[in-house]
């Protein structure tokens, strides 16, 4: 087991910027979570994935108690996942993860934001063949001895464990899956009586674009403004 490669986000939002965005992001992961397998953590692993990514940047219990309900009631907002894909600056591919309830406004506002950071909004499959989709655990390494573990789930899809650091340089296990392979994992860690951090999807680039520091701040700049805008999720790039 040795460090783990992960691309680092580049963001410049404010820490309550950034917990308000987290909060938004992740109510609406509840709400496609819940539309597709009820309101029942027990017998949701999606909406149990939901829960505890919500607790890993500290938003209140009643907040997620609310968007479960809202998620369960008649009227409630629908949204359609959509995934962008383009170039930032100097080669950089740039994969947009979106929940909106509007697709010809967030199109619309995500080509905005490429143009203007000097980028440009591709077709669908014009970078993604860069990445690959996989499921991502991110754990605290106390009391796991991490060899171990990997030898323990390599049956339940594990692909690749690894040291990292978090958001406070605080040390974490990474683990990897196949995307395919991410609710065998969880319920495999599940099972180990182990709550991860965090469990999202995230595209991992297979190749990297090197950068000077003056390009990286140019790249930055497109990935904030996109990760502001409201109907954006995640983003992910493949600068090294």
């Amino acid at each position: 087991m040795g460090r783990i490669f992960e691309v680092r986000k580049h963001t410049m939002f404010a820490r309550w910027d950034r917990m308000a965005k987290q909060f938004t992001r992740i109510g609406k992961e509840i709400a496609i979570a819940v539309k597709a397998g009820g309101g029942d953590p027990t017998t949701n692993p999606a909406l149990r994935r939901c829960m505890q990514n919500a607790k890993s940047v500290n938003m209140p219990k009643t907040n997620v108690e609310a968007a479960i309900k809202r998620a369960m009631g008649k009227d409630s907002e629908s949204y359609d996942e959509i995934l962008y894909e383009g170039y930032a600056p100097h080669g950089v591919a740039v994969l947009v993860e979106a929940a909106t309830n509007n697709n010809t406004r967030t199109v619309a506002n995500v080509r905005s934001h490429f143009n203007k950071g000097n980028g440009a909004l591709g077709t669908s499959g014009s970078v993604s063949f860069q990445f690959k989709k996989m499921g991502v655990f991110r754990l605290k390494p106390e009391g796991l001895n991490a060899d171990d573990l990997e030898l323990e789930l390599i049956d339940f899809g594990l692909e690749e464990l690894g040291e990292s650091t978090g958001e406070n340089e605080e040390p974490i296990l990474v683990l990897r899956s196949a995307f395919a392979d991410f609710g065998k994992l969880q319920k495999a860690l599940e099972d180990k009586g182990i709550t991860p951090i965090s469990a999202e999807s995230e595209w991992i680039p297979t190749v990297t674009v090197p950068v000077t520091d003056a390009q990286a701040e140019d790249i930055s700049k497109l990935i904030d403004r996109l990760e502001q805008d409201d109907d954006v999720n995640k983003v992910f790039h493949n600068m090294a």
